[in-house]
């Protein structure tokens, strides 16, 4: 009988210590890692939502970064139009020295020179890729979005625009279409800044009977370019102010789920911590306990 009692002695002790050791364990745990919960059998419900959030979190960083790229993009096709509108304007500068019927047709080439300079920088920024590789202003053509066949130049892009997902359902174009931002009408025909330039610089260089003339119809066009053009970067920057209140949204919503994770599934450090030094103060007492009563005489006389 005495035997009995003292092997559930020895068992029950050994038991409750070694509990208060996985406890304080567990506790350690949480505070090295700031987590609540290590399995999900700890806590199924709060497992179950630790999970959703974390998909959350993670669908949020790849809407961060579609939302970075199409950024970047409509930022490079603004300074693009930007350098447009330079140039329009610097077009617009010699058309108006072109029209002055006191130069020479001498003269007039030599503007008509820096002119063609010009329709072939339009050309060159027609053509700006991103860091990808595609044409800024080429829709969906893996290509140039222009090309120049002679005296002529083309538009060799798509008139559509893949969209890139921003998150919620929300969607942005990042770019815009050749066409959208380089033609226009004029009175009743449409056309665009390559041919108006291309059209001045070859009326100015002895294509035309009237040069004189020619630079002064070609300013009304390109009054119309630029206007197309401006509107254009009106466009793009309302696109990169949605990507802007996106990412507001975005990160409003990351804090509320960053919120959520630390209610649902983190650890309370500082509860943790006391209730740790608890554990430890009970250990530590149930081990001398088990100590002195495992040295009473008795337990001497029965060994």
């Amino acid at each position: 009988m005495i035997s009995l009692s003292t092997g559930a002695f020895y068992e029950r002790a050994s038991r409750q210590m070694g509990d208060l050791r996985a406890q304080a364990t567990t506790l350690q745990q949480q505070i090295g890692t700031g987590k609540r919960l290590d399995r999900s059998s700890d806590d199924p419900v709060a497992a179950a939502r630790m999970r959703t959030l974390e998909r959350t979190q993670r669908m949020a960083g790849i809407d961060q970064q579609n939302s970075a790229s199409a950024n970047t993009d409509l930022q490079l096709t603004d300074t693009a139009l930007g350098s447009v509108a330079d140039l329009i304007v610097r077009a617009k500068e010699l058309a108006t020295q072109a029209a002055n019927g006191t130069l020479n047709n001498s003269q007039r080439a030599s503007i008509g020179l820096e002119v063609q300079g010009l329709a072939d920088n339009l050309l060159a920024i027609a053509n700006t890729r991103n860091g990808a590789g595609h044409a800024l202003f080429g829709g969906q053509a893996a290509g140039d979005a222009y090309s120049k066949t002679g005296g002529t130049v083309g538009y060799d892009g798509t008139t559509a625009l893949d969209t890139i997902d921003l998150g919620d359902g929300q969607t942005v174009l990042p770019g815009m279409v050749g066409p959208d931002a380089f033609s226009f009408t004029v009175g009743a025909s449409s056309t665009d800044l390559f041919a108006v330039l291309g059209g001045l610089a070859t009326a100015l260089q002895g294509g035309a009977s009237d040069p004189a003339q020619s630079a002064r119809d070609a300013m009304g066009a390109l009054d119309a370019g630029l206007d197309k053009v401006t509107t254009a970067q009106t466009v793009v920057g309302a696109r990169m102010g949605w990507i802007e209140l996106m990412d507001d949204r975005r990160t409003q919503m990351s804090e509320m789920v960053t919120t959520e994770q630390a209610s649902t599934g983190g650890a309370d450090i500082a509860a943790s911590m006391t209730r740790l030094q608890e554990m430890m103060t009970v250990l530590q007492a149930s081990q001398a306990s088990f100590v002195k009563l495992a040295n009473l005489s008795l337990f001497n006389e029965i060994r």
